[in-house]
């Protein structure tokens, strides 16, 4: 099982398919590298070598107890790419891995990355209040099983036109969801509520390409993907029409066409450093 080791001695799992320019995926808070297969083959098939790892706490990767913030997260995210002297990389990331590609990059610059892709990211900000971000984690410590089994149909989108998923790709997405670790899952949830990341946004110099479902539940449309398109200078902004937050099942062939249109630019030029 191939795994890379970060600075605490946490072990991450990871997947590395195909040749050439490297695609580097970033799951959502509470699921897996699991989630990202069929674009990890789209895009092999069309000429890329794809990596995608488990978050720590998630997955197949250990669950040190510690370390589910944006910084560490972000330094796990470089401790992969050196480990595997990646470079020109297209840096994807869905819901909170957003979050971590952003904060990557605000950490480590941007020499190994030649662009970036945000998919129904929680960034820039989910402005939650304090008081509901509170019941939101007392519910996940009592109750999670239970606000899996609540809020599954708004993240599958159930009832948008055209938003069929199939339902044993529900049912595994929802085992994936109940794999993770709790105390994983509190704090992931802590961390991407409180989390405001509009400065950095307005810092990236590289070519971003924003998708995001137009009914998103989770990540609202308006107040995270297109003011991410907005913020990010020169950025692309996408809107899926009837698409909640699994865009990844929901919108397969469309997310992988427009992510492999993505990656096949030509590569920006290197070497630019933190921002």
């Amino acid at each position: 099982m191939p795994t890379i080791r970060t600075p605490d001695g946490t072990q991450l799992f990871y997947r590395d398919w195909g040749t050439g320019r490297p695609v580097v995926f970033i799951h959502s808070m509470l699921m897996s590298s699991q989630m990202w297969q069929h674009q990890m083959q789209h895009l092999v098939e069309h000429g890329h070598r794809t990596i995608a790892y488990d978050r720590r706490g998630h997955g197949r990767s250990d669950d040190p107890g510690t370390g589910y913030e944006f910084d560490t997260l972000a330094d796990d995210l470089a401790a992969l790419l050196e480990a595997l002297d990646l470079t020109d990389v297209t840096l994807i990331g869905h819901s909170m891995g957003g979050g971590e590609v952003v904060r990557y990059l605000s950490r480590h610059g941007d020499q190994r990355i030649s662009r970036i892709a945000l998919v129904g990211s929680t960034v820039p900000h989910l402005d939650v209040e304090p008081t509901v971000a509170a019941a939101l984690l007392d519910r996940l410590r009592v109750g999670y099983g239970q606000w899996v089994a609540e809020n599954a149909r708004l993240s599958f989108g159930d009832g948008l036109p055209g938003c069929s998923i199939p339902q044993v790709e529900k049912d595994r997405t929802i085992q994936d969801w109940m794999g993770v670790s709790l105390k994983a899952a509190v704090d992931c949830t802590a961390a991407n509520t409180a989390a405001d990341f509009r400065a950095e946004l307005r810092r990236i110099r590289l070519p971003a390409l924003v998708i995001h479902g137009d009914s998103d539940a989770f990540a609202p449309l308006e107040a995270c993907g297109r003011r991410s398109a907005e913020l990010i200078p020169g950025s692309r902004l996408v809107v899926y029409r009837h698409a909640s937050h699994m865009l990844h099942l929901s919108h397969r062939r469309q997310l992988n066409a427009d992510l492999v249109a993505f990656a096949h630019a030509a590569p920006t030029v290197p070497g630019r450093g933190p921002h």
